[in-house]
């Protein structure tokens, strides 16, 4: 390569290249005459040619999977496991319509170029039974096969219905402005943010919100479901194995939406009995003047605990005879100066 550049820079200086002038050699060099002092030289500029090929391609594709990690791909218990499968199922069944559809582009691209006399040409065509039988017929079918899966999967997957006769822990929700609350009312302790359980133990959720609706959710664990001011949902999960995980708000709920996630931790039975008594040896009582503190709106909560809490609070928040959080409040300094909404009266 050097030499062939040498023997094109004397070739071209033989030429007597023109002052200013740059000419091409290959694909990757190009030689220009420029001053210098008092002489005219000429100057060699070369590109190296990149080249991404196979180890470009082998980041692009483990990249691509790493986004499966930690999320509904990597299922940690039985419903997610099958809202994996669903969401796999029903992404092949549509592919059966995506996949001809690009092909077919490619190909009438190709059969119908200008160049190709051999392409039939018919300006006046207008009507085909046959095209029309296999445009219906696939979405058709397309639509009967999902409608399937999913319905066979809702039912399948009935929150409300309990993975096994095993009895479950049972933790009692309340979506609050921005954090969760988790009661465990069998221990009679409380957390905030923070969601322990066994692994290999089912774990019934009993869900309502002190605010607007949301919507809670462990990508792992599966079947995301609706926290509703007034109501009481049931969402029965389970965590296979020990793992560290995460859980979050998936229905926007104002300002400290983004923040709102919380730690979900499945531990051994023996861990998870020493967490309890390590809860109750840390003190504090979550009653209701604790949790009419608890209500005021606050962002990017950090996990804490109650060692104690009222075994009614639950009951009252979902029958709303404890009143909603109180929303914004200007003396509060995460208010930021936003003036509270009149509701379109002035």
């Amino acid at each position: 390569m050097v030499q062939a550049v040498a023997s094109a820079c004397i070739l071209r200086t033989k030429q007597k290249l023109p002052l200013g002038s740059r000419q091409q050699i290959g694909k990757t060099c190009v030689i220009s005459r420029a001053p210098f002092g008092d002489s005219m030289r000429p100057a060699i500029q070369c590109r190296k040619k990149t080249s991404f090929g196979l180890p470009a391609l082998s980041f692009a594709a483990a990249f691509g999977l790493c986004g499966c990690s930690g999320g509904v791909l990597d299922p940690l218990g039985p419903v997610g496991a099958d809202d994996a499968t669903l969401l796999i199922d029903a992404t092949v069944i549509m592919l059966g319509i995506v996949i001809p559809t690009i092909l077919g582009a490619f190909w009438i691209a190709w059969r119908y170029r200008a160049s190709n006399t051999k392409a039939e040409y018919l300006p006046y065509w207008s009507y085909s039974g046959r095209i029309e039988a296999v445009v219906w017929s696939i979405p058709i079918l397309t639509i009967m096969f999902i409608g399937g899966v999913i319905w066979i999967g809702s039912y399948k997957l009935d929150p409300f219905k309990p993975l096994s006769s095993k009895p479950p822990l049972e933790v009692q929700v309340v979506s609050l402005d921005w954090k969760w609350l988790f009661i465990y009312p069998q221990q009679g302790i409380a957390t905030v943010n923070q969601l322990v359980v066994p692994a290999g133990t089912p774990v019934r959720f009993s869900i309502t919100s002190a605010s607007v609706f949301n919507a809670f959710f462990i990508p792992r664990l599966g079947s995301m479901i609706y926290a509703m001011p007034g109501m009481v949902s049931q969402l029965n999960l389970q965590a296979d194995r020990p793992a560290t995980m995460f859980g979050q708000s998936a229905h926007f709920s104002g300002d400290g939406f983004s923040d709102m996630q919380f730690q979900v931790l499945s531990v051994p039975p023996a861990q998870f009995a020493a967490w309890i008594q390590s809860v109750k040896d840390g003190g504090g009582r979550l009653d209701r003047p604790a949790y009419a503190l608890l209500a005021r709106q606050s962002q990017n909560v950090k996990p804490f605990s109650y060692g104690a809490a009222d075994g009614t609070l639950f009951e009252a928040v979902a029958a709303q005879q404890i009143a909603p959080g109180p929303g914004p409040e200007p003396e509060n300094p995460s208010h930021a100066g936003r003036e509270v909404s009149t509701g379109g009266r002035n």
